[in-house]
């Protein structure tokens, strides 16, 4: 079996370091904030290259609480690619505000910057570009064209270490990410972060997800509970320190990945100009008949074979019956829709061998 991702390989690398720092939990009985978590917000502030990390529950309350940081709540309008997590639209409605699903690029399956400008009413008061599969969204971009007013609220729960133009996710005002155990830098459970160069909204972030008060029983706003678990922080600790080498060992697995399906009758990926890449996941298109039907024949037949390869994400935001209100029909969002019938993801983890690459890319070519 090759999984789609290897998290006992990731494990072997960091027990002896996560036995030791549950130790120093377990005898200083520090379960909740503490030395732990704040050293963890420190470093990976430090890895970000920003000023400000506010380490929450888990990737989708990092988003909420940085939508509502920046001001969102009911009667705003929220604009989003429709090729996402469930998360990323959960959290917009959980604010209150209404959820806009536009259309995305059909090279990079990024948010398509013109369609989301052109979504952007006298109710918008945010944009969310996700940054999908490893590689950053165009965000500059967004940022030149959007009226001051309009805030950008990055979805960074599949970049950790990426930047573009030099720059990372949150630069251009604040960011939600995930560390899900999945995730390049990934928890034993669920975990999250806001990352900022604003200390106004990492403040912000830090009252809300505190029962709304930065001080014990003095609540300043309706908040709620949402703090990074202490034992999640020594495991996050401990895999930062890998972070840097695992995404180049993705680079180098996406790289190898290109050349052995050079020949092999699916669309590679294509990363965005400007963009350092990490590899979240590596994701193909099956050409089709403009049904999903010969994409998930050949994701059986990998299975079959015991390639552990996934899809994400098969339903776009707005045919998901939890989305219907946001008033899109099937063929709206017709470069998404496409696209969802078609991607299919590859096992890829830093601790993927060449070998099993090959195996890979030869039970797909006899898949197709």
């Amino acid at each position: 079996m090759i999984p789609l991702v290897d998290l006992q390989a990731a494990h072997v690398e960091v027990a002896e370091d996560v036995a030791v720092g549950f130790k120093r939990i377990l005898d200083n009985t520090a379960f909740v904030g503490g030395e732990e978590v704040a050293a963890f917000e420190r470093e990976y502030a430090e890895f970000c290259d920003l000023p400000h990390c506010v380490g929450v529950a888990n990737g989708t309350d990092a988003l909420e609480l940085a939508l509502r940081a920046v001001g969102i709540g009911p009667g705003d309008e929220v604009v989003l690619p429709a090729n996402t997590f469930i998360a990323t639209a959960e959290a917009v409605a959980r604010t209150g505000a209404t959820t806009v699903v536009v259309d995305i690029d059909p090279a990079t399956y990024l948010i398509d910057v013109d369609a989301a400008l052109a979504a952007v009413t006298p109710a918008t008061r945010a944009v969310v570009p996700v940054h999908l599969y490893g590689q950053l969204a165009p965000v500059e971009a967004l940022r030149a064209a959007l009226p001051a007013e309009v805030a950008i609220v990055e979805d960074a729960a599949q970049c950790q270490g990426a930047t573009r133009h030099g720059r990372p996710a949150g630069f251009e005002g604040i960011a939600g990410t995930s560390f899900y155990p999945g995730k390049n830098l990934g928890a034993y459970g669920d975990a999250g972060a806001v990352v900022t160069a604003s200390a106004e909204l990492a403040t912000a972030v830090r009252r809300l997800g505190s029962h709304g008060g930065l001080t014990k029983y003095v609540h300043d706003v309706i908040g709620v509970n949402s703090r990074l678990d202490a034992l999640q922080a020594v495991v996050l600790r401990a895999k930062l320190a890998r972070l840097a080498r695992w995404n180049d060992a993705r680079r180098a697995a996406a790289a190898r990945y290109d050349e052995l399906l050079a020949q092999v009758d699916v669309v590679r990926p294509v990363t965005l100009d400007g963009n350092v890449h990490v590899w979240h996941l590596y994701v193909v298109r099956v050409p089709g008949d403009g049904t999903p039907a010969r994409r998930d024949a050949v994701l059986r037949a990998l299975n079959a074979e015991g390639v552990g390869a996934g899809i994400h994400y098969p339903v776009p935001v707005h045919l998901t019956p939890a989305f219907a209100q946001v008033a899109r029909r099937a063929g709206d969002l017709s470069r998404t829709e496409l696209v969802a019938d078609e991607i299919l993801s590859l096992p890829i983890y830093p601790q993927i061998t060449a070998d099993q690459q090959e195996q890979v890319v030869t039970a797909l070519r006899a898949a197709l």
